[in-house]
Parts: structure tokens; C-alpha cells; sequence
């Protein structure tokens, strides 16, 4: 599978929207690191962003909202925040 920006960011998205745990995020990048092709001209960007994703369940790397939004803006997104009453 060649993987893309997109298809790096939607994952993201995907986590920061609650749709997939950060367990379930972290085993994608793990998988994504073992067998994916990244696309090129981007393969550098993509395996740092998905590799760094791979560690998000580790103490000492964590995952903070700057991250994501970091990796967002390196992808070439923006992030937007909305807040609902539940």
C-alpha cells in the first residue's frame, strides 16, 4: 500500500475526533512503519510523522495536542477546534 499525506492525516483526524484509540492509532503506524510504501517526494516527512505516531503509547515520547497539530501543519493541514455541549 503507498501511503500519502492524506492518508497519514486522516488517520490523525480520525484519532483526534475520537473515532480510533491511541492504542489503535499506535498499532496503524507500527504496521504502517513494517509494511507501508511511502510516496515519494514525501517519504522522508511521512516516515518521521507515522514513526513518531508509533511511539505515542511510550512515556517518555507521549502525544500532546502540539504534536498533532505540528504534524497537521507538516502535512499540509490546519487544525480547527469545536467544542459541543454533551
Amino acid at each position: 500500500m503507498t501511503m500519502n499525506r492524506q492518508t497519514v492525516a486522516e488517520q490523525l483526524a480520525a484519532y483526534l475526533h475520537g473515532e480510533v484509540s491511541q492504542a489503535a492509532m499506535v498499532d496503524w503506524a507500527e504496521h504502517a512503519m513494517m509494511d507501508a510504501n511511502f510516496a515519494e517526494p514525501d517519504a522522508e516527512l511521512l516516515g518521521d510523522v507515522v514513526g513518531r505516531l508509533g511511539l505515542a503509547d511510550v512515556a517518555e515520547f507521549g502525544l500532546r495536542w502540539e504534536d498533532c497539530e505540528n504534524f497537521l501543519h507538516r502535512l499540509g493541514y490546519r487544525t480547527h477546534i469545536e467544542v459541543e455541549a454533551v
